[in-house]
């Protein structure tokens, strides 16, 4: 029944507000009908609301993230043959990248459906819409889904064009739009994550692929932590207030007794997932691991992208973590050279491996949106700063012992190391460790003091990080399209 929800997300069994579950399943995103015909019974607001979490199946959601996070640090070798990736990797990146205006288009395009729904909702007559608050539940999710594609805006690019409002005119007064700071952009972001707090249950019942498809409180409140840890003026006491309110919700999170669960394709819409992307297989399927596994899993020969970097499997290595290692990398012998791993073709080179089924490009493997072991060492990290350093420690542990370690030797003054290197291997290829570089402020100091060489020309790699490059360019094909959002520091 499910695998007919368009593309993303599979929540039929919990939409009872319907009068059936057979017509919601031929329901298609509200993009799909006309502008007359749209947005006028409960059934329209349900299909717009689907074409907004559609946005997830998006190139960016699928594997840009990862690139824009995970291979810009020190953890992955940008692989494949791509040079925009290989820019990306490099440090290298220029206003004039194609993944820039790519990726910049596709989570405004999520905004803009997101903006469609909290327009038009309020406005439709439904006695549906009414059974069980599900109209404020509509607008709650879409709120979330809102914040959290800005919160990826402003991530990478600071301030950015904040539209709040449907766009139905190409004029000018409509199109070039000045960007709004990155401190408007975040009080924009935590005020749609309040209302969703507000507005959303903690469950939508009993069915685990419908919780952790759809935004809950529990993924409001998990972002609404990332949140205040992120942005520049950080309050650390309002990401321990909410990452408590996800620990202790009545939703139940846990970590998972055994870290390779989940991973292995057989236990997804865990315990510990708050949301996830619900990729299903064909046609509802991830193409993302078949750029990223090796040919023995994918049935081809050509060169994997994302490649695992030497600074990454010594960090895994260092603090003898044999579990997280062999569940997120998997060494193979590749039919092709190597500039990092192997000069000789069929020489063993690490793959990235918490996707684990390439499945003809319709994977069921999936990205966690957030999980649960990401907000217990954020609110370590925040415990920590505030000098509660035992506190900080017991949650650290927490998530060491699942992966079978002992208790941190870390002192008090090398707390803040420990918890960013235990976010790095617990949440290696999860689009995290830029974001925690620099969340850190040690973006410059990490990048520049890397070790790498390659070994086909046998010259030490030299990445030339600097403050300026903690934020992307704007796109250019987006400024020749907006006279005035200018350009970040740095860049031409």
């Amino acid at each position: 029944m499910i695998t007919k929800f368009k593309n993303y997300i599979l929540v039929a069994t919990a939409l009872t507000v319907l009068s059936s579950c057979n017509d919601y399943l031929d329901l298609k995103p509200i993009s799909d009908a006309t502008a007359e015909n749209a947005y006028v019974t409960a059934n329209d607001a349900e299909a717009a609301l689907v074409g907004v979490y559609d946005s997830f199946s998006q190139e960016y959601y699928i594997w840009d993230n990862i690139i824009f996070n995970d291979v810009m640090s020190d953890n992955y070798y940008a692989g494949g043959d791509n040079a925009e990736i290989f820019a990306v990797e490099n440090l290298e990146v220029v206003p004039t990248n194609g993944r820039l205006f790519n990726n910049w288009s596709q989570i405004y395009n999520a905004i803009a459906k997101a903006n469609t729904v909290l327009a038009k909702v309020p406005g439709i007559v439904d006695a549906k819409l009414e059974n069980g608050n599900r109209r404020n539940q509509i607008l709650g999710e879409a709120s979330f889904l809102r914040a959290f594609h800005y919160y990826q805006l402003v991530k990478m690019w600071g301030g950015v064009p904040l539209i709040t409002k449907p766009v139905a005119s190409t004029a000018p007064s409509e199109t070039q739009i000045e960007r709004s700071t990155e401190a408007e952009v975040y009080a924009q972001i935590i005020a749609d994550l309040e209302f969703a707090v507000q507005n959303l249950p903690d469950t939508y019942g009993d069915v685990a692929s419908v919780n952790k498809a759809r935004a809950t409180k529990g993924a409001a409140n998990a972002m609404l932590a990332k949140v205040y840890a992120q942005k520049a003026d950080r309050d650390y006491d309002k990401v321990i207030q909410y990452a408590d309110a996800v620990i202790n919700s009545p939703a139940g999170y846990t970590l998972l007794d055994n870290f390779a669960d989940l991973w292995d394709g057989a236990h997804y819409n865990n315990a510990e997932s708050i949301m996830e992307v619900q990729f299903v297989g064909a046609p509802e399927g991830n193409w993302g691991p078949g750029l990223l596994l090796p040919p023995s899993i994918t049935g081809d020969t050509w060169r994997k992208f994302v490649t695992p970097s030497h600074d990454l499997i010594n960090a895994f290595d260092a603090e003898g973590d044999v579990e997280r290692k062999t569940a997120s990398i998997l060494f193979e012998k590749a039919p092709w050279a190597d500039e990092f791993w192997s000069k000789v073709v069929n020489g063993d080179v690490p793959f990235a491996f918490k996707w684990k089924s390439a499945s003809s490009g319709a994977s069921t493997n999936r990205q966690y949106i957030v999980r649960l072991a990401d907000i217990l060492l954020l609110k370590a990290e925040a415990l920590n700063v505030k000098g509660q350093t035992d506190a900080a420690k017991t949650l650290l542990n927490q998530v060491r012992h699942r992966a079978g370690l002992g208790d941190t030797p870390a002192t008090n003054a090398e707390l803040k190391t420990a918890i960013l290197n235990e976010r790095r291997l617990e949440l290696a290829q999860e689009a995290q460790r830029w974001d925690d570089l620099r969340r850190n402020n040690v973006a410059v100091d990490v990048m520049n003091a890397l070790q790498e060489m390659n070994i086909i020309t046998e010259q030490m790699k030299v990445y030339k990080m600097t403050t300026e490059k903690q934020l992307l360019p704007i796109p250019q094909s987006e400024r020749n399209r907006n006279q005035v959002l200018g350009q970040n520091p740095g860049y031409n």
